[in-house]
């Protein structure tokens, strides 16, 4: 054998193994490494009650961890929650920081980036004020101060709807929304109804009250895109929630109804 065809062969060799180590990676998928790891992933807001908030014994429970252990536990892998905003939550998906996010709300935008497996949640985008301050709709939002969380589909909503005169100012979580308007900071805040009605419960002397709803969209799980097995076993274990009965216990639990499945439909 010359020179020439030894190199010859020892580059077709080189080529060979190259293209079975990029098969090898791309059969490679997020179930895999779930797999290997021994643990999932899960994006949450760690002050989203009664979906996630701290207990009394400063462990994350809710709706949204009742489901994300029933992922993990059909997986067989331990969960691991991790605390994500609405400003920086999907690039955690999509830099694989987290492997799936809870409470995610469909808009065409978000699919251009991520994938959506099952709905398992019923919500809600409602503007929220005290009972004596008159708003019946969005052109009444023009010259109001509304608080609203950064970079969610509540934000996205709100800022479709409102007038150019409105004066939406835009907090980094939750209990900074429900501050400012509690405390009189802004007129108006626009939240899920998960979170509103938490308020409307507890505010007796503000009267706060249901303006109208901005958007209905039922909350899906988020994952990155052409992941297809793991979002068969996100659905898969949805579904078996939804027929065991678990889906709806966890409702009346947190959310203080029973679960509506047609309220899960886009």
């Amino acid at each position: 054998m010359t020179l020439r065809n030894a190199l010859k062969s020892a580059i077709a060799a080189a080529m060979m193994l190259g293209a079975a180590g990029l098969a090898t990676q791309a059969k490679a998928d997020a179930i895999d490494d779930i797999t290997k790891a021994g643990a999932i992933n899960v994006g949450i807001f760690s002050d989203f009650p009664p979906f996630s908030s701290a207990s009394a014994d400063m462990s994350i429970k809710g709706y949204d961890i009742d489901v994300a252990q029933a992922i993990a536990d059909s997986l067989k892998v331990k969960l691991n929650l991790v605390s994500v905003t609405g400003q920086n939550r999907i690039p955690y998906l999509t830099d694989k920081r987290v492997d799936i996010l809870m409470s995610v709300g469909y808009s065409k935008e978000r699919e251009q980036v991520i994938d959506f497996a099952a709905a398992y949640a019923p919500y809600y985008i409602a503007v929220i004020g005290p009972k004596a301050l008159a708003v019946k709709g969005k052109e009444d939002l023009a010259d109001k101060s509304i608080a609203v969380n950064r970079g969610t589909l509540e934000d996205t909503s709100l800022t479709e709807a409102a007038p150019a005169s409105a004066d939406i100012r835009r907090f980094d979580n939750y209990n900074s929304v429900i501050q400012a308007f509690i405390s009189g900071q802004t007129q108006l805040m626009v939240v899920g109804n998960d979170v509103g009605a938490q308020v409307l419960a507890k505010q007796d002397a503000l009267q706060p009250e249901q303006k109208f709803q901005l958007l209905t969209s039922p909350s899906h799980i988020g994952l990155n895109k052409n992941e297809d097995r793991l979002k068969k076993a996100v659905n898969d274990a949805v579904a078996k929630m939804l027929a065991d009965g678990k889906l709806d216990e966890s409702s009346k639990a947190w959310l203080k109804t029973p679960l509506n499945p047609a309220n899960l439909k886009d």
